[in-house]
């Protein structure tokens, strides 16, 4: 598990800008039955989440559309609700960091590690806008 001086920084990126942090599998569970869109970022230490994912995902909210519900989960650190996150990605396998969009509790976008890994923040966001565009 990481030390949460190392994560704290991580998940504020995040959560300043309206991401409810899920930390518990209940929290994650309540997250997924809310009605309307709601985006889970699987946040990470690795490089890729820093330079790549969380700077995506934060861009990607600056357009026309954006999901009704921003949440996020820490790999390597909020491990029970990561676990219930996972459950709702299957048949996806495990990956940090991930982008994932439900639509009323259904999984309708997934963006997994090698989504992410050596692609722009840029890329990551207009991959995302292209998801809002289709289901918010």
């Amino acid at each position: 598990m990481y030390p949460e001086e190392i994560v704290i920084p991580m998940k504020e990126q995040l959560t300043f800008n309206g991401f409810e942090d899920l930390t518990t599998a209940e929290k994650v569970d309540e997250a997924m039955k809310k009605e309307g869109t709601t985006l889970v970022m699987v946040n990470s230490v690795c490089g890729c989440a820093a330079g790549a994912a969380r700077p995506g995902v934060l861009l990607s909210l600056t357009g026309e559309k954006a999901p009704k519900n921003l949440t996020t989960v820490f790999a390597g650190f909020d491990l029970d609700a990561v676990k219930r996150v996972r459950e709702y990605l299957m048949p996806f396998p495990p990956s940090s960091p991930a982008v994932a969009l439900f639509k009323d509790g259904e999984l309708v976008h997934m963006l997994e590690r090698h989504h992410i890994e050596g692609h722009s923040a840029q890329a990551i966001a207009e991959n995302l806008k292209q998801a809002y565009a289709e289901f918010v």
